[in-house]
């Protein structure tokens, strides 16, 4: 899992806490550094929900995005700590049943280890729960944060925890199993920065299975970016898997995510609201939540067009991003998502199986807010209606007054002039 903190008001600055041995080689898993928040760099949970729209949500216009597509009968495995049901925004959308909780009964040491439920549906850590909102997270009252996909179903896969106790055997098992379970996209937001056994192909085995059968596989490219460190990470280096980095409000990477040829799309990644386990939302940064995000475009994407390839999803975000060059970069691949140019961009009878440099650029500038719409029920438009009515019948009446008020003054004033003296008040 991969989270960052920058400097600045309200943040700490960190990359990871902690690394852990996946195999017998020197193969690592990055986890999460502790949880933030937006306000003093702690997350804890419950929490207060967000009332306001994200500024990375605010960049999109959602009433026509999901004029196109809203995520609908398209299922996403979030392969990571769990994911909580008892957020009010994630109760409908992950489908428990379909879940599963593959960690191991004990870690390294021989100890035991709390795996939580068989489903997935725990989560002490937080991390998978924030990935999934960013996805699939229903509307409700009392916030303007909601997931890109909101009709799209979660499969929670839970393979990893706070101590790292998640192996390479479990991450492979996971994506296996995400296909098995009916999959159409798997998000993948944690990595390793240590190139696999050559003699172990096992991961790399996993990833081709999923793309074999068109299942769209989504990962964050890492968070060691600080400094101009540039190296390939895992499994977002392995060809077909889209490689997330993170971008920030002006549409360039954000110091901490990591660069390289590998990187194929960047995606907000710096103040990501989402959701927390029991109720409410966090703030935080990383690519953890950069992937996500272009997850849930691929979701949009496969519930518009069901029989594309992974292949021909991932090309058709990648051509519709936001670009500063015509071509790719090591920064942020071929640019930032645009969720919408994504969905309405599109060439149905021929789609893309790879992004053309030459076309289809967009200047990467500091996107505009559009402004927040939220939409009115039914009760508030009959509110609406009849106080137009109410206003429109005192206009009415006043204006019929003013008018014989008029003519009375008429009539005086030519009977004062017709027996030619002056009228008394």
């Amino acid at each position: 899992m991969l989270e960052a903190r920058t400097p600045g008001p309200g943040t700490r600055t960190a990359v990871v806490a902690a690394a852990v041995a996946l195999t017998a080689t020197t193969t690592v898993f990055a986890l999460p550094a502790a949880p933030a928040r937006a306000d003093d760099g702690q997350c804890t949970f419950p929490s207060k929900p967000y009332a306001g729209r994200p500024w990375a949500l605010q960049r999109v216009n959602l009433d026509e995005l999901w004029a196109q597509s809203t995520g609908k009968n398209v299922q996403v495995a979030v392969i990571d700590t769990g994911v909580d049901v008892k957020n009010p925004q994630l109760a409908k959308a992950v489908d428990a049943s379909k879940g599963s909780n593959l960690l191991p009964g004990e870690n390294r040491k021989g100890e035991k280890i709390d795996r939580g439920n068989k489903w997935g549906t725990t989560d002490t850590v937080g991390h998978g729960t924030r990935v999934a909102g960013i996805i699939a997270a229903r509307p409700v009252k009392g916030t303007g944060f909601v997931g890109l996909a909101p009709d799209a179903t979660i499969i929670p896969i839970k393979q990893n925890d706070a101590e790292g106790d998640g192996t390479a055997k479990t991450l492979v098992d996971a994506i296996k199993y995400a296909v098995r379970a009916g999959a159409d996209v798997i998000n993948i937001s944690q990595d390793t920065s240590e190139p696999l056994d050559p003699k172990d192909s096992t991961l790399k085995d996993a990833v081709d299975y999923a793309l074999d059968r068109k299942v769209v596989v989504v990962a964050s490219a890492g968070n060691d970016g600080l400094g101009g460190n540039e190296k390939a990470t895992y499994p977002a280096s392995y060809e077909g898997v889209l490689a997330v980095a993170a971008s920030d409000r002006n549409n360039e990477r954000a110091a901490f995510s990591q660069k390289g040829e590998f990187v194929d799309i960047a995606a907000p990644g710096v103040d990501m609201i989402s959701t927390v386990p029991g109720n409410g939302h966090c703030s935080d940064n990383g690519t953890s939540f950069s992937a996500p995000y272009v997850a849930g475009v691929a979701a949009l994407l496969k519930s518009k067009y069901p029989k594309w390839t992974a292949q021909e999803v991932a090309a058709q975000i990648e051509q519709t991003a936001e670009r500063s060059i015509p071509g790719h970069d090591a920064l942020v691949g071929w640019g930032v998502v645009d969720p919408v140019k994504a969905l309405t961009d599109v060439d149905p009878a021929h789609p893309l199986q790879s992004p053309r440099p030459e076309n289809g650029m967009t200047k990467g500038e500091a996107p505009s807010v559009t402004p927040l719409h939220f939409g009115e029920t039914a009760e508030e438009r009959d509110s609406r209606l009849a106080t137009y009515t109410v206003v429109g019948g005192l206009v009415l009446v006043a204006g019929l007054a003013g008018t014989a008020v008029a003519a009375r003054d008429a009539r005086r004033r030519r009977g004062g002039r017709t027996n030619g003296a002056p009228r008394t008040p």
